[in-house]
């Protein structure tokens, strides 16, 4: 058999790399999981994870002698990230599960190449790579399902969902990514426990369906989802109806050429409900930030315009309200709203006595200037002078 060499990629040539992985030894160290994946498939690679065969405690020494330093992120677990002068990079020591029980597993730790293969997910996700050579290594036939573009479970489907109930979502969004169809046995296991979700934190749940909805092909996949009823268990508010508006909105983004964004497509695809917004952004346990916005984005447009919209409300909330109601964002993606070029004391300069008036006049100067387009200082004096004119006689006549 002809060896599968891994491409050349910016991310090998990184500073520190070359002399971390010469510290940690021929044969001890390989790249695994994303970056080998990615590189393969010609993609961009952000995160770099390295799988080694000495124990968590001696890399903590080998990078400190080399000259790097080790942060202990998850040394329980066998992860140590260290920092390379070109960024973070993952070391874990190769593993095996003593226990799992759907949420989390206890591991131990081994020497053997295979045995940490066969514990991960996706066949795909067991590929390594020789640091030197580039050669790659394939347990599982991962190379061949990344030529078929098919996301395949490493061993029994029902196993290794019940070792991890998060593996059901992860198979549909790698489906989403990489995907051309899914394998049958698979699909069916994930159908046959998606009741298992239940059992998952929330957190977990939202972080895996916001990635989905912004992968490639996240329609396609969402309709597989609600058509064998993935997600009911967990978000039944979304339905068929939501889908066909994230497709819209998908449409939208790329015509108008803006990035797709994971809380603009989930407030598409549930009901432009308040109620149902605030309901499942709690379930989901979003940010604060993350579920004002989710309820922002349901909201009317307005008749004032794209960019008075940005102004009041912020861009990014006017490209969501934009976006989802089928308008055009263009105007404000690349503008910078400008700062009210006056301020209360211009008006009392102007003879407006101290107090709530002032504030209530001021708003009314900001209406007018929104209103003509955000003109220069020149008009907004004029327009000030304007407004306070006719609050002063207003006050006068009020007054005889």
């Amino acid at each position: 058999m002809v060896a599968v060499m891994l491409p050349d990629a910016p991310w090998r040539l990184r500073e520190g790399l070359a002399q971390l992985n010469a510290a940690l030894g021929a044969d001890n160290a390989r790249y695994v999981g994303g970056a080998v994946r990615d590189t393969l498939l010609g993609l961009d690679v952000t995160d770099i994870d390295i799988a080694t065969r000495h124990a968590p405690e001696d890399v903590v020494e080998i990078v400190r002698r080399a000259g790097f330093k080790p942060v202990p992120t998850g040394i329980e677990h066998g992860t140590i990230t260290v920092v390379l002068p070109s960024g973070p990079v993952e070391v874990t020591t190769l593993r095996r599960d003593v226990s799992t029980d759907g949420r989390r597993a206890t591991v131990a730790f081994t020497d053997d190449w295979r045995e940490d293969a066969s514990r991960r997910d996706f066949t795909m996700n067991a590929l390594y790579a020789d640091p030197l050579t580039g050669e790659v290594i394939d347990y599982f036939g991962g190379l061949d399902d990344l030529a078929a573009r098919r996301v395949r479970f490493i061993g029994d489907p029902l196993r290794r969902i019940a070792e991890d109930h998060l593996r059901i979502l992860r198979f549909f969004r790698f489906l989403a990514r990489f995907g051309d169809a899914p394998d049958t046995a698979g699909l069916a296991a994930c159908t046959e426990r998606a009741r298992d979700l239940m059992a998952l934190s929330r957190e977990r749940i939202a972080d895996e369906l916001l990635k989905l909805v912004v992968a490639r092909d996240a329609v396609r996949v969402l309709t597989m989802m609600i058509d064998r009823g993935i997600l009911l268990p967990v978000i039944p508010e979304i339905d068929a109806a939501g889908v066909a508006r994230v497709e819209a909105l998908a449409a939208r983004e790329a015509a108008q050429g803006i990035a797709a964004d994971p809380i603009r497509r989930l407030a598409a695809l549930l009901p432009a409900d308040p109620a149902i917004n605030e309901a499942v952004g709690a379930r989901l346990k979003l940010s604060n930030a993350r579920r004002k916005r989710l309820a922002s984005a349901i909201q009317p447009v307005g008749s004032e315009g794209a960019r008075a919209l940005g102004y009041r409300i912020g861009i990014e909330g006017a490209v969501d309200r934009l976006l989802l109601a089928d308008g055009d964002a263009r105007a404000i993606t690349d503008w910078q709203p400008p700062a009210l070029p006056i301020g209360g004391g211009a008006l009392v300069q102007r003879g407006v006595a101290r107090g709530p008036d002032v504030a209530r006049l001021l708003r009314r100067v900001e209406d007018r200037w929104i209103a003509e387009g955000f003109p220069d200082a020149a008009r907004i004096d004029a327009i000030a002078d304007a407004a306070v004119a006719q609050f002063l006689e207003s006050e006068s006549n009020r007054n005889a």
